[in-house]
């Protein structure tokens, strides 16, 4: 038996039983991230026609955009190498911790999500930098905003490149805790280590780019 057993179910239950009462957002490398990009929307219109890249639609909902016009390219029956539509023929293309996963060229498959989107749309990726391997069914990628930004550099602006992240995210993946949803209480340490952002340790990244 692992001698550290024991003290991180103690620690892990104990974490949960402080949360139990309380209100809680989005889990911990999505908290700041979701809130950001939520922001950046601020004041544009959200009822223009999405596309939602493997499975991201809580993203979708999360930001505002109108469901109800959302169309939904989940791999396998649609490739990000090559989307089944025409060009510009959506306002938002979002795709949410996908580009790591893509199995091939990720310029080819940022180039299409920018293809099918009509001039003034934007795309909304957000994807991996510091983190651990996860297989969906392959993980194949890391980006760093430098990259991300790179990697746009074909739309006609970005609107913002950035990372969220701190070393002390992994005491929380340590004990199990990365998919609870965190606290909306500012005393909480896993409301403080969600909201605390480290540039040179960004787990998770994402851009913005306009068409």
């Amino acid at each position: 038996m692992n001698p550290s057993a024991p003290l991180k179910t103690a620690l892990r239950g104990l974490v949960k039983l402080s949360m139990a009462p309380l209100r809680r957002g989005p889990h911990v490398t999505r908290y700041v991230m979701y809130r950001r990009l939520a922001g950046l929307l601020d004041g544009r219109p959200r009822s223009g026609r999405v596309l939602s890249i493997s499975h991201s639609t809580s993203l979708c909902e999360y930001l505002g955009l109108d469901m109800s016009r959302a169309v939904e390219a989940n791999y396998p029956d649609c490739s990000l190498l090559s989307l089944p539509y025409g060009d510009g023929q959506f306002d938002y293309v979002v795709s949410d911790q996908v580009l790591q996963h893509v199995e091939g060229d990720a310029g080819v498959a940022i180039d299409e999500t920018l293809r099918v989107l009509r001039p003034g749309g934007w795309a909304i990726h957000t994807t991996c930098c510091v983190n651990r391997i996860i297989k969906a069914p392959g993980d194949y990628w890391r980006f760093t905003p430098d990259g991300l930004r790179w990697l746009c550099r074909k739309a006609s602006r970005v609107v913002e490149a950035g990372g969220w992240g701190n070393p002390h995210f992994w005491w929380i993946d340590w004990l199990g805790l990365r998919y609870e949803g965190v606290p909306e209480a500012r005393w909480h340490p896993l409301h403080w280590i969600a909201t605390l952002n480290e540039p040179d340790w960004p787990v998770h990244t994402w851009i913005v780019a306009e068409k």
